[in-house]
């Protein structure tokens, strides 16, 4: 009897190392796997999920919206039926939403449409080519309108002009270079996104 009770506490402690060494190794499983998501891979769940978030840029200001896409090195909020907001991952200082959204975001997904292999250059370059009027804010806290005349590999060409007026060359009050580090985000009506 008493080996029965002997055998049986040594078959408890055995069975509890077990759990606390099966918990140790699935706890830190969970943070090499964690580690290897990046913010990206958690816009796109995100995106899958259409929540709503709320994206604090650098230069202070918010885009409140559902993420309606997201590319290599940016992400597009869609800010309601007025307009959309793209985003420059450089210029993202967080986001918040709601807890389940945050933790759901964790599982990560890594992108395979083509659409999420596109950089912020052939998204600059395509509302250039389609002539989009456009509002850039910049992370200087300036904010221009106008229309993209050409994209380089790094910049923006921007004929200044009212959002209301047509680029006209009597409508340009100037042009700026804008560096694509200098974009806060571009804010395209939503109807001309193309997203």
């Amino acid at each position: 009897m008493r080996w029965d009770r002997l055998f049986d506490d040594l078959e408890a402690q055995a069975s509890a190392e077990w759990e606390a060494e099966r918990a140790a190794l699935a706890s830190e499983s969970e943070r090499v796997r964690l580690s290897r998501v990046s913010l990206r891979d958690r816009l796109l769940v995100l995106r899958d999920a259409k929540a709503q978030v709320r994206a604090h840029l650098t230069v202070g200001s918010a885009v409140e919206g559902r993420i309606a896409a997201v590319g290599t090195d940016w992400f597009a909020v869609d800010r309601g039926p007025a307009s959309v907001s793209v985003v420059p991952l450089a210029a993202l200082a967080g986001l918040r939403m709601p807890h389940a959204d945050l933790l759901h975001s964790a599982t990560g997904r890594a992108g395979q449409a083509l659409r999420e292999r596109l950089d912020l250059g052939f998204v600059v370059r395509d509302l250039a080519r389609r002539r989009v009027p456009v509002r850039i804010e910049v992370v200087t806290g300036d904010s221009l309108t106008g229309t993209v005349d050409r994209a380089g590999a790094d910049h923006v060409d921007l004929a200044v002009h009212d959002l209301e007026t047509a680029r006209h060359p009597s409508a340009v009050t100037s042009f700026r270079m804008v560096p694509f580090g200098a974009i806060a985000q571009l804010i395209v009506a939503a109807d001309e996104a193309g997203l």
